[in-house]
């Protein structure tokens, strides 16, 4: 997500990277998080291994903010994950910040997660009850603690028998005993994929962390797949219980980088297809299509192309100041656009134009843009939005408003039109989101008709943590 949409947060990025020809692991990991950093901006961590010990960095803020030369010079091994975060419900604090390193038995294992559980809470307070210690409020923590109590009959054995008693989405990296390992969980509702280098292996929540590193884009983990890497090579674990795909449709949105493929469809196409296809949909009379830079700029080129309008840049992003979302307050965060976002007054002025935005969750932040153009001597604000109307919240990692909160919940498209001050509004039909992904049946679409693929909270908030 590029622009806050009044309460959408990313949800973190993991990194795994084995290279056992006397390449420094951490540097790897580093450059991968660079590449992810738009999934997270509240803390970063690597940690890495020779094999059994594990040493690891970790701290608040920015990848180069965290890490500087003499800290990743210290970290040797030719195995490394790294974890960049942004807190759901969990405290945005250093404790929280991954990877998690525990020790059981004389094994250290380190674990980094990008998910969110929905049973945490009730697993927690069993542990709890059972006299476990927690050090974090993170779901992670959860997990490794899972780990540790069945790993009497192996660490296969021991992540087969945790995926049986959590719930919800995950995507993990985990490290231990001269081995990485890469989990996804039974819907494969976060991404994860494999990536190969030399003479190794890697794995990222997207693709452009491979690129970055130079390394070859394999395949997505399947639904419900353990993968081990180690010095035997790579070994694949399916699920043995049926899995049924459904990824998060957001992760094409906006969530990923739009040169990111995700379960094998490029962000940049889905976003391009969409606005085409968004075009055919709520044809309108204008002068010009503009983007909110940056998430909606492939849809507005599609839009702009299919619509035969022309594209032009009318809004200008200061690239020098980190994302409106990651303000902890919505006061703070509505600075953080008007100090983000300025009209090219001559490209507007006097023009008809249609503003393509991904999404509108709470309406605060489109009321702003449409009030940014007028200002800047627009003639006519039409709003287009290259998805469907919010109208639930998600439970799987990504930080979304209560549904009270959810315009598209709570008011009809007229009335969304009439509060952000646009001349019209039309958002994408489900139909037509359907239609760019080719395979709908195999997507999280939660956010937009409340189908969950499993059983969630129903009190209107969210189970705990990461």
């Amino acid at each position: 997500m590029k622009i806050n949409k009044g309460n959408w947060k990313d949800e973190c990025g993991v990194i795994g990277v084995y290279a056992p020809n006397d390449v420094e692991a951490a540097q790897l990991v580093y450059y991968g998080l660079y590449a992810l950093q738009h999934r997270g901006q509240e803390s970063a961590g690597i940690a890495v291994s020779e094999g059994t010990s594990i040493d690891s960095h970790k701290g608040m803020g920015l990848v180069p903010e965290v890490f500087q030369t003499s800290q990743l010079n210290q970290l040797q091994g030719c195995m490394g994950i790294g974890h960049v975060r942004y807190s759901t419900t969990g405290e945005s604090d250093q404790k929280n910040a991954q990877p998690l390193v525990v020790s059981y038995k004389n094994n250290d294992i380190a674990l980094a997660h990008n998910g969110n559980l929905v049973n945490a809470l009730s697993i927690r307070e069993m542990l709890e009850d059972e006299g476990v210690i927690f050090q974090t409020t993170l779901d992670t923590e959860v997990i490794a603690n899972l780990l540790a109590r069945y790993y009497k009959d192996g660490i296969v054995s021991a992540i087969q028998k945790t995926m049986e008693v959590i719930k919800g989405a995950f995507a993990l990296v985990i490290m231990m005993n001269g081995k990485l390992i890469g989990v996804r969980d039974n819907y494969a509702l976060r991404p994860l994929c494999l990536g190969k280098i030399d003479g190794g292996y890697m794995m990222a929540s997207e693709s452009c962390a491979l690129d970055t590193i130079g390394a070859t884009y394999q395949r997505e983990l399947a639904a419900g797949e353990i993968l081990i890497i180690d010095e035997n090579g790579i070994e694949s674990i399916p699920s043995n219980k049926i899995c049924q795909k459904k990824s998060c449709i957001f992760e094409l949105i906006y969530f990923s980088r739009p040169d990111s493929v995700i379960d094998s469809i490029g962000a940049y196409q889905f976003r391009h297809e969409a606005g085409k296809i968004l075009a055919k949909e709520s044809v309108v009379e204008a002068d010009i299509v503009m983007a909110v830079p940056d998430s909606g700029i492939p849809a507005a080129i599609g839009f702009a192309e299919e619509s035969g309008i022309p594209y032009g840049v009318g809004l200008i992003k200061n690239r020098y100041i980190g994302r409106t979302f990651i303000q902890p307050s919505q006061e703070q965060r509505e600075q953080g656009v008007r100090i983000k976002l300025n009209a090219l007054k001559d490209n507007v002025v006097g023009k008809r134009v249609i503003i393509v935005d991904d999404s509108i969750v709470r309406g605060t932040t489109s009321k702003r843009i449409v009030s940014i153009l007028r200002k800047a001597g627009a003639k006519e604000v039409h709003f287009r939005v290259c998805s469907p109307p919010v109208k639930h919240p998600c439970h799987f990692g990504i930080d979304t408003p209560d549904q009270e909160h959810l315009i598209g919940a709570i008011k009809t498209t007229t009335e969304i039109k009439t509060l952000i001050g646009a001349d019209s509004l039309a958002f994408l039909s489900i139909e037509g989101m359907n239609q760019v992904t080719h395979h709908a049946h195999k997507f999280c679409k939660a956010c937009f008709d409340g189908n969950y693929p499993m059983e969630v909270p129903r009190s209107g908030k969210k189970l705990i943590f990461e």
